[in-house]
């Protein structure tokens, strides 16, 4: 799923660092108590051995040296490349927040920099929701009913990106993102809406149903959407705009039964 990543990531080990020289100590936990010092001679030693630590899971060593290198130069054009090092480590730590900062960070500093789009991109894997997709088709699990966590910040950054940056990379992917977190919002708000229809608050569901439909145009959910917005109006006897919300429902969804 991160090939595109996985690339990026490539070629910034083919660009290499100035060979400034330096000794960089990186202190990295082991088990107990017990610390292990590297010292390490120049900056390209230091980048590609965190570098490997990275690409071997090993994030936390791999960020404890990135860590000390950007301390030591915090605003050159090697910071910049760590940034964006940094911010992949952070997010396959799974340390969300660290991630988004980083991300947000490198936007904040660096607003023209041709890698804004790799940043957007990464900011919003950061807040998808990771296992929703898996629980489905591992375990047949409908999560409509579970309410969404930061997919609306993921939705943001997707969105950002494909609209400044259409011809990315990362594009093609962030819009195939889009259209699960438009799905899955939708869901959940038709989800609140039938709670609120099964417990005779009818206005309440009509206004999820139709902030599901307004907010989410395109989403799978859009006919769940109509039928509980049509009923609503019946329950309330606006009888008149349930025959005009049945009419966009015919119109929309011709194979409807």
């Amino acid at each position: 799923m991160l090939n595109k990543t996985e690339k990026f990531r490539q070629t910034l080990r083919r660009s290499r660092v100035s060979m400034l020289a330096l000794s960089i100590v990186a202190l990295g936990a082991c088990s107990g108590n017990d610390e292990i010092q590297t010292e390490i001679q120049s900056l390209t030693e230091a980048y590609e051995l965190a570098q490997n630590y990275v690409e071997g899971g090993n994030y936390s060593r791999g960020l404890q040296i990135f860590e000390a290198i950007q301390a030591r130069y915090p605003f050159s054009d090697l910071s910049r490349q760590i940034q964006l090092e940094m911010m992949y480590a952070y997010y396959k730590a799974q340390r969300k927040e660290e991630a988004v900062e980083t991300a947000d960070t490198f936007m904040r500093e660096n607003p023209i920099h041709p890698r804004v789009d790799y940043a957007l991109y990464i900011k919003g894997l950061a807040y998808f929701e990771q296992d929703a997709g898996f629980l489905e088709r591992r375990f047949k699990k409908d999560i409509s009913g579970r309410p969404p966590k930061d997919v609306d910040q993921s939705y943001a950054a997707f969105r950002r990106l494909v609209e400044r940056y259409p011809a990315s990379e990362y594009a093609a992917d962030a819009q195939q993102r889009m259209i699960f977190i438009k799905n899955r919002l939708s869901a959940y708000e038709n989800h609140v809406a039938d709670y609120y229809m099964r417990r005779g608050a009818y206005v309440a569901a009509l206004n999820r149903a139709r902030r599901a439909l307004e907010d989410y145009n395109g989403a799978a959910g859009n006919e769940r959407s109509l039928k509980i917005m049509a009923k609503a109006y019946d329950e309330l006897g606006m009888t008149d705009l349930a025959a005009d919300t049945r009419r966009v429902l015919a119109a929309n969804f011709p194979n409807d039964g």
